[in-house]
């Protein structure tokens, strides 16, 4: 006789509607943030009259994870993408689904980015179409000041915010190359992260590194947007993309992460507690030494207690707001910070309370996003320029063979 079990074998995922509200979720709270930049005291592209210190500590909460998760999400959905697709049919759809957007928004949406910041922090006088064809098309680097005894100039042409679209399509890519070389090594690898990582030490080993990237890489090389010489960002957030391509259909994973969704929690708040106190003592060595290690456990245990969380709540909740919003929000990425700066420059002059000021921006780059969106959606050849993908209605409408003539006045 053989033995009998109630407990069916774990199921490999092929879509995961957590990882999907994680997404939607990340997209807005950067949307969030980038309204932030404009009232707290370190620098953006163009800042509000005033200052809210009060705004600070939220930030600082955000910004330790909220890039990390957003690859480790986008690493996840490479990985059921690859599910899909041969390794060059997938580097074709992939390079197209990135690669156009960047072309487009560095061509026409963040230009106004650039041109608002010239004219705030430079005192432009010229018109936005003089700036665009005089000024970035031609690659003029002689937008400069002298800040803080240094001289910074604006990079022309850019991509500003669109860094994080360039560092997924490298990323991406390379994996995509070693998966080609290897076909079984995801697998292998998904398996080897199982083993290795059992109960606290899926907290622990990834914060260790984490924190170790911050404490030797760091120093050396800080973040500079620019994929050359970004050793720093490249390491946290090439994990965290890897991570989530290995995690991604792992049911073992996923249930340690469910079950460590308190603790990772506790562990957060504590870790963000003691950065907060480090940020006020004097330089020395315990800010050195403690410092880096303290932010990686913030990073990490933030990233797990969310995937724990949404795990346990919105692996199941679907509907019509789910699909709509999981189609809309790349567009709204390429859209939102352009949208802010503009609705800033042109608020300034209002002298409008703080209150009043911050919320017309975000509606009104709520609005710009929202009109972006359903204009693209509605138009064929504007869909792949705003990170759209086809309509799949028009998909199925033309690979489906069309009756003949006969049998149609037959039928």
């Amino acid at each position: 006789m053989t033995a009998q079990t109630n407990h069916p074998p774990p199921q490999i995922a092929e879509h995961r509607l957590d990882l999907d509200w994680i997404r939607i979720g990340a997209f807005g709270l950067l949307i969030l943030y980038h309204v932030g930049m404009l009232y707290v005291s370190w620098g953006f592209h163009v800042k509000s009259a005033h200052r809210l210190r009060e705004l600070e500590p939220l930030m600082l909460l955000l910004n330790p994870w909220r890039m990390a998760l957003l690859f480790l999400v986008s690493g996840a959905a490479t990985r059921f993408m690859l599910g899909k697709y041969e390794i060059g049919t997938f580097a074709r759809r992939r390079s197209a689904r990135l690669l156009i957007p960047l072309a487009f928004g560095m061509l026409v949406v963040v230009p106004l980015q650039s041109w608002a910041e010239v004219v705030e922090k430079l005192g432009f006088s010229g018109s936005y179409l003089d700036f665009w064809f005089g000024h970035y098309l031609a690659f003029d680097q002689g937008f400069c000041r002298v800040e803080n005894g240094r001289q910074n100039c604006i990079i022309l042409p850019t991509w500003n915010h669109l860094w994080f679209v360039v560092y997924l399509f490298l990323y991406t890519m390379a994996l995509a190359g070693l998966i080609a070389l290897a076909p079984g090594l995801a697998a292998r690898c998904e398996r080897f992260l199982e083993r290795a990582l059992p109960g606290l030490l899926l907290l622990i080993g990834p914060a260790l590194l984490l924190g170790l990237n911050r404490f030797l890489i760091f120093p050396a090389a800080p973040p500079t947007y620019i994929v050359v010489g970004d050793w720093y960002q490249h390491v946290l957030y090439g994990f965290c993309f890897l991570f989530g391509f290995l995690a991604a259909r792992s049911q073992i994973l996923a249930e340690r992460t469910e079950r460590l969704r308190w603790f990772a929690l506790v562990l957060a708040a504590a870790a963000f507690l003691a950065m907060l106190w480090l940020r006020a003592q004097p330089p020395g060595d315990l800010r050195r030494l403690a410092g880096p290690f303290i932010y990686g456990l913030d990073q990490w245990c933030w990233i797990v207690a969310i995937l724990g969380f949404a795990r346990r709540h919105l692996s199941r909740s679907d509907g019509p707001v789910r699909r709509y919003l999981v189609e809309a929000v790349f567009c709204w990425y390429i859209v939102h910070q352009t949208a802010i700066i503009l609705a800033a420059h042109w608020l300034k002059p209002l002298a409008l309370p703080a209150g009043q000021e911050a919320s017309l921006v975000i509606a009104i780059t709520a609005l710009a996003c929202a009109a972006s969106y359903e204009i693209a959606r509605r138009i064929g050849w504007l869909r792949p320029l705003f990170g759209i993908a086809a309509d799949r209605r028009k998909r199925l409408s033309v690979s489906r063979p069309q009756p003949s003539s006969a049998s149609a006045t037959s039928s």
